[in-house]
């Protein structure tokens, strides 16, 4: 064996069985790599996007539950204890759980081996979520592969990315004979046929609506043409819409008279059976949507085999089809990709040669050639670990390791919960039904259930959107039309006890509308989130609270996930954010660096509206009376024994009075946590990280009585601290704030980059 190559070598990705386009290109290259390094042991860890897994060949050695972090720590175990020489990852942002996908990023941290990462997609405007991950992924990675030049050009100019950390190694495509098409036809009942072709996962993204419109011209001037869409319905798309999208292509090519022309093969083919179609096929179609496509493997098979293409001009296909080896047509042009198909089907010689420049091209990409290029990619990376290696594993102390947080466990909200919304209140850990419910817990709680949803490692058994839904249904409830105001309380016999909430209560409730507007997966309750938005907003023009200001920015934020360009919100924030520091300029001093004349409840939650706000605006004045105001209050809340201790509700702190110190609420810490976390992402400084988690650890007894408030056993929170004693009451406000903590915690430890030198 080549004392160059690593003796064990680790793949991560998607894996066959599973239908995806990752699980086949890691499936495929791992055993390209085996049997180009005989003397190695290749296997694979799968990422699995459901529970159950798949039925795996010997290859794949563990799994991950994509949407589990732990699973992620203890892949990167069996990784670590397996000696494994270097590790291989295929990354996508869709695959991985988590924010985009920094579930990985934990596996990536604890890893010890050189990792070298292909980048399936690499974009050029990434959100904050994805830069974050990108700019981490590159961090964690020894080397960087990508399928075409454009995707070192958005790493160079986008990310920072010195060229010498990149290889470009084109997507591999099996060795296929270059044949006439007329040799497969028969076997497919399309003998003397002119066969067009396009196959993969069936999606709205692959466009195949504009090639039926393209049909009708086609056939006019070729009547023996036929259309062959070849592939199943991506399994996501139809747990979500079921077939509607293969069925509105058959009534489109019904509508477009073309019916007798197109066939459907709704299955995903076999390896052996997908040659037999290529080997069909005489143009091949590509017409995606979108340009920001940095890899296609169903292009590259097809091209590689030697067919002719017709695609729009996303970033692969520019690269593969340059120099006449086919055809770039507009996107969304139906009249555009007629024409490119009748240029071919009206020059056969023309065909021929883009058949054969395509397939000369096409042997530099066959898999035993690709796996070269990867096996001295892995060497290269090796060679630079050697040069600047990572901590031994004896130096991997708690200090370097992420933070371990307790287990999510929901039962006490489930049971705390009924086909209404949340009860308020409990006895110990036993609803209290007299008190009935209110719009503050439903809010929190659909809050919970959006952000859980999103960092996914819930019991499997965990109802969770059936809950979102309850919760959901009593904001909308809630809000009354004729007013646009949101009501509060509501009695156990379902009676609404008011006409209009509190102005806090209201802006809580858009604060949770906002986030199932900008975060909910679910279709459904991303609309009505944001009609409620939409309709709860306007009042606050008139509210005086300035907590409600806050609570309502926090909400705009999280509205303008998804909707970024609605002006009418923006000048909302503008105002409101206007107002928060002309209350800062109206009182504080040099002693009294606050917004109000009394520092009372949920405090930090001024600091975090404004600090998020001054980032996305941008408002640099914002942001800096955030964090001196959050850097005060973090001053006044924590003991001379090193724990926190927040402003109790039992007298508050009167500017000029005493500080209160009890009774000691969960909604404070829970405040402090998210704006301590939301100052380090504005600031990267670690001692906000350190803030947020002195105050988590205030639920687990670090305080003044060093008395847990969690109660592990039932997965509810105590009601606060008293001076003698713990409230034993589990009420909702309190149990969600624990778990709205946990949340918070968990998204910052997706996204916070260990100190520098903490890495193992």
């Amino acid at each position: 064996m080549d004392s160059t190559l690593p003796d064990r070598i680790a793949f991560l990705g998607g894996y066959l069985p599973r239908l995806c386009g990752i699980a086949t290109f890691t499936h495929d290259l791992c055993e390209a790599v085996a049997q180009a390094a005989p003397g190695s042991i290749c296997f694979t860890g799968a990422v699995n996007d459901r529970v159950e897994g798949y039925d795996y060949p010997p290859r794949v050695r563990f799994e991950l539950d994509q949407r589990n972090l732990d699973s992620y720590r203890r892949g990167a175990d069996f990784l670590n204890f397996s000696n494994a020489r270097v590790l291989s990852v295929q990354h996508e942002f869709g695959i991985y759980g988590g924010p985009a996908g920094s579930h990985l990023l934990t596996l990536l941290r604890e890893v010890r081996m050189p990792v070298v990462t292909t980048l399936h997609t690499v974009l050029q405007q990434p959100d904050p979520d994805q830069r974050r991950v990108m700019e981490e992924l590159v961090r964690s990675s020894d080397r960087l592969v990508v399928m075409a030049h454009k995707g070192l050009e958005i790493l160079q100019e986008t990310y920072g990315v010195p060229a010498s950390k990149v290889d470009i190694i084109p997507h591999g495509i099996h060795d296929l004979p270059f044949i006439d098409s007329s040799l497969y036809k028969a076997q497919f009942g399309v003998e003397g046929k002119n066969v067009l072709l396009t196959f993969g996962l069936l999606g709205p993204g692959k466009g195949i609506e504009n090639v039926i419109e393209a049909l009708p011209e086609i056939v006019k001037r070729h009547p023996d043409v036929v259309y062959i869409v070849l592939g199943a319905t991506h399994p996501h798309l139809v747990a979500r819409e079921g077939e509607s999208y293969r069925l509105g292509l058959e009534r489109l090519a019904e509508d477009c008279g073309v019916k007798e022309h197109v066939i459907f093969y709704n299955q995903f083919v076999s390896l052996e059976d997908l040659k037999e179609f290529i080997g069909a096929t005489d143009i091949y179609l590509t017409p995606y949507l979108n340009e920001a496509q940095i890899t296609s493997g169903t292009l590259a098979y097809v091209f590689g085999a030697g067919k002719a293409v017709v695609s729009t001009p996303y970033w692969h296909a520019q690269e593969l089809l340059a120099d006449g080896r086919g055809i770039l047509v507009p996107f969304r042009n139906p009249q555009a990709i007629a024409e490119g198909v009748c240029t071919y089907l009206d020059d056969p010689a023309r065909l021929l040669d883009t058949r054969k420049r395509a397939y000369a091209m096409g042997r530099e990409m066959i898999w035993p050639a690709i796996a070269q290029r990867y096996l001295q990619s892995f060497a290269h990376a090796g060679a630079d670990r050697q040069a600047l290696p990572r901590k031994a594993f004896a130096e991997w102390t708690l200090a370097s390791r992420p933070y371990d947080l307790p287990a999510l466990r929901l039962d006490h909200i489930a049971r705390m919960s009924d086909d209404t919304g949340i009860f308020q209140h409990a006895r110990f850990n036993v609803p209290n039904y007299e008190e009935g419910y209110c719009t503050d817990d439903n809010a929190r709680a659909f809050i919970l259930c959006n952000l859980m949803d999103e960092l996914g490692g819930r019991p499997p058994s965990e109802p969770l959107e059936r809950l979102a839904t309850n919760y959901l249904a009593f904001l909308s409830a809630a809000l009354n039309r004729r007013t646009g105001r949101f009501r509060n309380f509501m009695s156990h016999s379902r009676q609404w006890l008011e006409e209009a909430g509190s102005e806090d209560s209201h802006a809580r409730a858009l604060w949770a509308v906002g986030t199932g507007a900008g975060r909910s997966r679910n279709e459904g309750h991303r609309k009505l989130s944001a009609l409620l938005f939409e309709g709860g907003l306007p009042v606050v023009e008139s509210f005086t609270s300035p907590r409600a200001w806050a609570f309502t920015l926090l909400g705009i934020h999280e509205y303008l996930r998804s909707f970024p360009d609605s002006a009418a919100v923006k000048d909302a924030r503008t105002g409101l954010t206007r107002r928060l520091i002309h209350l800062w300029e109206g009182c504080a001093d040099e002693h009294w660096p606050w917004f109000e004349s009394s520092a009372t409840y949920e405090n930090a939650r001024f600091c975090q509206a404004l600090i998020l706000s001054a980032q996305s605006m941008p408002h640099p004045e914002a942001l800096e009376i955030g964090l001196k105001s959050l850097e005060w209050l973090s001053s006044i809340q924590k003991t001379r024994e090193g724990h926190f201790r927040p402003i109790g509700s039992n007298g508050f702190y009167p500017r000029g009075g005493a500080h209160a110190d009890f009774d000691q609420q969960p909604v404070e810490a829970q405040a402090m946590i998210a704006a301590c976390l939301e100052a380090y992402r504005a600031t990267q400084d670690e001692a906000w990280s350190r803030e947020a988690k002195r105050a988590f650890e205030w639920f687990l007894g670090r305080n003044d009585l060093g008395l847990p408030l969690y109660d592990s056993s039932t997965g509810g929170c105590a009601d606060g601290l008293h001076p003698d004693r713990v409230n034993e009451n589990q009420g909702a406000e309190s149990t969600l704030a624990f778990h709205l903590s946990i949340a918070e915690m968990s998204f910052a430890k997706h996204m916070i980059t260990p100190p520098l030198g903490c890495t193992p």
